[in-house]
């Protein structure tokens, strides 16, 4: 009895070692465009860009430049990103003579939205892309976010802010 638990606890592990991770295939342009972008029922841009304005000022962005005549909007947000771990033994290594090595330290997320008048609607796409930065304020890593929950999250919001444009709430 005691060989058929050792040999079922082996097979187990084998079979369960084996097992491989499945491989999701990076997203095409095309299916990136399709999440990032969303067609609201009104032509006034205006309205539009000031409820998407309100959004990110809403979530903590900081609006960087807005040109109502093309659309252009830009905004970021600074995140703290300090990796205490890390950080202490950064320390710990500097205070014993060694050489201090980067750590992540701070994120930034970066928006651009592009508002266009499509018909008798509004078409927005809009880009976040997010930089990391060490404790000198060097560039760790730089990655768009191709989250399409984050985009209908904050398309979501957008048309709650729409409607309280409207509202005039």
């Amino acid at each position: 009895m005691r060989k058929f638990w050792i040999f079922s606890v082996i097979m187990s592990i084998f079979i369960f070692g084996c097992a491989t991770t499945e491989i999701t295939p990076p997203k095409t342009q095309l299916q990136i465009r399709e999440f990032q972008t969303r067609t609201f029922d009104t032509n006034d841009i205006k309205i539009v860009m000031k409820a998407m304005l309100n959004v990110l000022q809403d979530d903590g962005f900081i609006v960087k430049n807005a040109v109502p005549d093309i659309g252009l909007l830009t905004a970021e947000k600074t995140l703290d990103a300090t990796d205490k771990a890390s950080e202490f033994w950064v320390q710990l290594g500097v205070a014993f003579g060694g050489r201090e090595t980067p750590y992540r330290k701070a994120q930034i997320i970066e928006c651009t939205a592009n508002i266009s008048e499509f018909g008798k609607q509004s078409r927005v796409r809009v880009n976040f892309q997010v930089k990391v930065l060490d404790q000198r304020g060097g560039i760790m890593e730089v990655k768009q976010i191709d989250d399409e929950k984050y985009y209908q999250d904050f398309f979501s919001k957008v048309d709650k802010g729409l409607f309280i444009q409207k509202e005039k709430l």
